[in-house]
């Protein structure tokens, strides 16, 4: 797993800041008043830094942004880093600076010179979340293999030992978003159902109890749907169990089910070949559950989560499903397969009344990378939210809010419900072009047991992205780890 780049907190050594290599950063709040740390660099860069602050240029920074000095005079960094802050800048805003400083370092040392400033936790969680880059299977010259080891971060603070507290749960959630993107990104042949599988299961060294069923234990359960998608490959389709106990023994946990389709053909249904390659982040909803339950287990959160995924693979073969077949859920419902490419809803409708069955959740959440369609209405800045309970949804979107993770509440209702109406079974997996989503969450709400409170999130404009944001560089961007987090730490803690 890509492991976040090490942060170190310390006191103040303003001496050091003329040797530092790699760079070194200062605050500056937007009123320009200088700190011990700037005003040292204003010093050794015989007055470049006072210079910027009093021009044009630093007027037009908004907080959050970095104005670089490149090659400074007096100093043997390669660039001074100035981060415009207020010094009591809000969560978000600090998160936003510390991406900008480990953006521009580019995973070389960097030296940040924090002074008193308040949330510099969440300047290191920025840095952290920035700093991520998949290589794995990158060759690296030498010179760039001892480059990377050289990537170190030092936080110069006056609280160094408070920050570093406030730092050491970050520093889990950090972790759990790096898994959530590296799963994400993975090609599926490296991600096989098997593999994956197996990198859960190592998570028991964390605490969490992690079991994993076979496809005959599947079938004896009934979950014919969620095999149905994955009959046509040879990899085994499984369901893995992380158990998180850290509330009280009999309170009832809160369900995570996440969608695990490691790759996307369409099946017989086939897609179109443009495009295709990006189905291997198809089992989105599947990692964010793993991301979380690992944030979790590393902070030790006081609460009951059990997140369940189901893991298979979606190939044409002489023995995959058929447009046209009729398949019995593990609920007892049929369901004609008119569209072998709306698959995700077979995989969750399976696992999320096994989870409701088997563990009586509070709440219940599932994950999933499931329609085109959510994209078409809300790009790649907001997932699509259904929920059939106005105080969990609620309580996710302010979750979402607080932690800068676009989330949009989408309707539900009867007409759209009535489209998935089948006339030699119990329903269609599929409602028609029209409100595609909706209709998806309908199939889905249509699995969700009386009393049971149960949000639905569409991701698949939010999983993955073609181009970087302030938190990550293109490609998986580990969304949902930190609202579902909050989301658990204000339902159960």
């Amino acid at each position: 797993m890509t492991s976040p780049t090490p942060i170190r907190f310390e006191m103040p050594d303003l001496d050091a800041m003329a040797t530092a290599t790699g760079r070194v950063a200062v605050i500056v709040p937007p009123e320009g008043k200088l700190d011990p740390g700037a005003r040292r660099a204003n010093r050794l860069t015989r007055g470049a830094l006072e210079r910027l602050v009093e021009s044009d240029r630093f007027a037009k920074v908004k907080p959050g942004q970095v104005v670089s000095l490149a090659w400074p005079a007096g100093m043997a960094a390669e660039a001074l880093d100035v981060l415009v802050l207020p010094r009591r800048a809000d969560a978000l805003t600090a998160r936003k600076g510390g991406a900008a400083l480990a953006k521009l370092a580019g995973g070389k040392p960097l030296l940040l010179m924090a002074g008193g400033q308040v949330r510099a936790e969440q300047l290191a969680l920025g840095i952290a979340l920035r700093a991520y880059d998949f290589n794995a299977h990158k060759s690296k010259p030498e010179d760039e293999a001892a480059e990377a080891a050289d990537a170190s971060v030092t936080i110069a603070h006056t609280k160094a030992e408070e920050v570093a507290a406030a730092y050491a749960p970050l520093a889990g959630l950090a972790e759990g978003v790096h898994m959530t993107r590296d799963l994400v990104n993975e090609p599926a042949n490296v991600l096989t159902t098997t593999e994956f599988a197996n990198r859960l299961k190592e998570m028991e060294a964390l605490g969490l109890e992690v079991e994993v069923l076979e496809e005959d234990e599947l079938a004896k359960l009934g979950m014919r749907t969620l095999l149905s998608v994955g009959q046509g490959s040879d990899s085994p389709s499984k369901v893995v169990v992380m158990h998180w106990k850290g509330g009280d023994k009999d309170a009832a946990p809160l369900a995570l089910v996440g969608k695990g389709v490691v790759f996307d053909t369409g099946g017989i249904s086939l897609k179109p070949a443009a495009g295709m390659e990006d189905m291997t982040m198809d089992m989105g909803g599947a990692g964010v559950v793993a991301g979380t339950m690992r944030a979790l287990a590393l902070r030790k959160a006081k609460a009951n989560v059990v997140g369940l995924v189901g893991l298979v693979e979606n190939m044409p073969s002489g023995r995959a499903t058929r447009p046209g077949d009729v398949v019995k859920s593990m609920k007892g419902d049929t369901v004609e397969i008119i569209n072998t490419d709306a698959e995700g809803r077979l995989v969750l409708c399976d696992v999320m009344w096994y989870a409701q069955e088997r563990f009586k959740p509070a709440g219940m959440i599932d994950l999933a990378t499931l329609t085109g369609a959510i994209i078409i209405g809300l790009g790649h800045e907001n997932a699509g939210v259904f929920s059939n309970d106005d105080t969990l949804c609620n309580a996710f979107l302010k979750s979402a809010g607080e932690e800068g993770e676009g989330a949009w509440r989408m309707p539900l209702g009867q007409a759209y419900d009535d489209m998935l109406k089948s006339r030699i079974a119990d329903m269609k997996n599929v409602g028609g072009r029209p409100a595609g989503s909706i209709t998806a969450a309908q199939f889905l709400a249509r699995f969700v047991q009386e009393g049971t409170p149960w949000i639905h999130l569409d991701i698949a404009g939010v999983a993955s992205v073609t181009a970087e944001t302030d938190m990550a560089p293109k490609g998986a961007t580990g969304w949902g780890v930190l609202a579902l987090n909050r989301l658990v730490d204000r339902l159960a803690e």
